[in-house]
């Protein structure tokens, strides 16, 4: 049994979807779930039998979610119904660790999704197989990946909590498996063969967007700051911006953003989160359509334009992103390579009237020159009082064709090279493309966590490939013990394409070892 494909195209149709992490241990602010693991008896103690006692989100109001959910564009919605601590969210029968057993007793899980379903927001259940809970209750350790063969009737009292789940709440369109799903995934399918199950059945990438474009359903899972669960000190929030741009970078590369708030243990979100949802509520409101039921481009994008379409219908939408705020009745030039016009071309600034005019002519003008396209475009529609935008702009082009065929790069591996003290960095052009000659090379950075700072891009040099095979570059002077990425990437005809984005370790000097 797996997916359906019909229903794992609605799945990538979506788009963009909610993530909520929520638990009672909220309340300490701590990770969720995990500060079970190695805990002493005594914090056990209390985490099991005290802490659930306080529990009481009053100010929890699904529909306020939902509606906020709706106008940022999330077309979907994955709860928390069991963390790994295994506090159950819901009304159930398998446990008294559960909601039922705190002042607030009400069934969250089963508001909210009565809410969001009200709303047209798909329905998905995020449930941990691993149960922190119920190995303490056998004596067991408490650590994670513990199968039913280790723990005696740990499946079948999972399988009896998503009975419940599954068949209490109306239809459920999503489940996502924090851990083994053998035996579970089976379940949902046995249940309703429509059930989309993302873990457990798809990549489903937590804070990480990978490099490469796939024509294969994936989900990146990805928080606005560094925590999972409502973190109330120590935090730092992604900007709004940033948000925005890694939505267009997953749906350019064909995946699906799955975008995570974790609520105040008030049952409110908090401010900071909200405010970057209406932030992305307001991208949403204007450009939309770029994000909902298309795929892929050719290629994810061209210098600062990342791509989406729907190539069946001619229409190709190119998100202009930039490094400073795009001031009102300002212009920018830009020059495209993979897409070519046609003489029914039309291009247009979505959320902005076509027929707008600017100080030096047309707001949009465009013109085929040989293999390149270029687009001039004026900014004329006010959305912010300083008149200044932060955030993508998008441009809806119809009627438009495949432009020059770009090479295929893929990238190798990182061999130590023991004459440089330095790394030996590998790729392979499989395809030249249209021409007969592409420029190759290398890019590599520190590696971080979309939770941090990205370090700039630091390209090797170049070579220049007539024919398709192996090439490689060696680069040193990297920093003793840390850790790396680096891809290849080939240019032709204004095209720059990437390979995956492929991690190494540099070796520990043995000096600073000893």
């Amino acid at each position: 049994m797996s997916n359906k494909p019909e229903r794992l195209q609605w799945f990538n149709d979506l788009g963009f979807g909610l993530f909520i992490h929520w638990s009672m241990d909220s309340q300490l602010g701590s990770v969720i779930g995990h500060s079970m693991a190695s805990a002493s008896d005594d914090y056990l103690h209390r985490f099991i039998h005290d802490l659930p006692s306080t529990f009481n989100p009053t100010r929890f109001d699904a529909r306020e979610w939902a509606v906020l959910a709706k106008l940022a564009g999330m077309r979907y919605v994955v709860f928390t119904t069991k963390h790994h601590s295994g506090f159950c969210m819901f009304h159930t029968e398998t446990t008294p660790f559960s909601i039922s057993n705190t002042p607030f007793q009400r069934d969250i899980t089963g508001e909210l999704i009565t809410a969001f379903r009200e709303q047209g927001i798909a329905i998905g259940l995020y449930f941990s197989p691993d149960d922190f809970y119920f190995l303490h209750g056998k004596g067991m350790p408490v650590r994670r990946g513990v199968l039913d063969a280790d723990c005696e009737g740990l499946l079948d009292y999972n399988k009896a909590q998503m009975q419940e789940l599954l068949t209490r709440y109306g239809k459920i369109d999503l489940v996502f498996f924090d851990g083994n799903s053998d035996g579970l995934r089976e379940q949902c399918w046995e249940i309703d063969p429509e059930t989309v199950v993302t873990r457990g059945a798809m990549p489903t990438p937590e804070q990480h967007i990978p490099g490469l474009q796939s024509a294969d359903p994936w989900e990146a899972c990805v928080t606005m700051g560094t925590g999972w669960q409502f973190k109330p000190t120590n935090e730092s929030y992604k900007s709004g911006t940033r948000l925005i741009e890694l939505l267009v970078e997953t749906r350019a590369k064909g995946g699906n953003l799955l975008l995570n708030v974790g609520p105040k243990p008030n049952g409110e979100l908090p401010i900071e989160q909200e405010g970057l949802l209406r932030e992305i509520a307001l991208w949403h409101f204007v450009n939309g359509e770029a994000v909902h039921g298309i795929g892929p481009w050719r290629i994810p994008r061209e210098g600062d334009v990342w791509f989406t379409a729907r190539s069946e219908e001619g229409q190709v939408y190119a998100c202009i992103e930039g490094a400073d705020p795009w001031p009102l009745n300002s212009r920018k030039q830009i020059v495209l390579s993979s897409v070519r016009a046609s003489s029914n071309t039309k291009v247009g600034v979505l959320g902005q009237a076509d027929d707008l005019r600017a100080s030096d002519g047309p707001a949009v003008e465009w013109s085929q020159h040989g293999d390149q396209l270029h687009i001039s475009i004026a900014r004329m529609q006010r959305l912010y009082n300083n008149r200044r935008w932060p955030n993508p702009v998008v441009l809806k082009m119809t009627d438009v064709q495949v432009g020059v065929i770009p090479p295929a790069i893929r990238t190798g591996e990182a061999i130590p090279d023991a004459e440089s003290a330095g790394y030996r960095l590998q790729g392979h052009l499989d395809d030249l493309g249209e021409g007969d000659a592409v420029e190759s090379g290398f890019e590599f950075r520190l590696r971080k966590l979309l939770t941090e700072p990205d370090e700039a891009w630091q390209p090797t040099q170049q070579q220049q490939l007539r024919s398709t095979g192996e090439f490689s570059v060696v680069i040193s002077d990297l920093i003793p013990g840390s850790a790396y990425e680096f891809r290849a990437f080939g240019q032709r005809q204004g095209l720059t394409v990437h390979g995956d984005n492929v991690n190494f370790n540099s070796v520990q000097d043995e000096a600073e070892e000893l």
